[in-house]
């Protein structure tokens, strides 16, 4: 499984990478990651018109949309979106931090998983 990272190097540029989840337990049927510390969930409903100049992550989390894609651009310059389904991890809490636009015009609703 792969998820989309967004963090920061030591001068506040942020950067994209690819995260693989490793699978620890195997069930048959399934596969399980290990444990990971979360310190809570939060519910979001985002409007379908949204784009928001640069800004820092506000913590560590894991973003998972539910229903709709999101477009980020880190500083480097680099634009992904994140689908529906997907999994992104935040981390450039400091420096230039990324921009995000709605996609389609479209509602989304997301998870934010904090982890600090």
């Amino acid at each position: 499984m792969r998820i989309h990272n967004l963090y920061a190097d030591e001068s506040g540029e942020s950067h994209f990478r690819d995260i693989e989840i490793d699978w620890t337990e195997d069930r048959g049927y399934s596969q399980l990651s290990e444990k990971l510390p979360t310190t809570g969930i939060i519910f979001r409903r985002t409007i379908g018109d949204y784009e928001l100049d640069w800004h820092t992550a506000p913590r560590r989390q894991y973003i998972v949309n539910l229903d709709a894609a999101v477009k980020i651009t880190a500083s480097d310059g680099e634009v992904r979106i994140i689908k529906a389904g997907e999994v992104f991890l935040v981390e450039d809490t400091f420096g230039k931090g990324h921009l995000s636009a709605s996609v389609d015009g479209k509602e989304r609703h997301s998870l934010f998983i904090p982890i600090e």
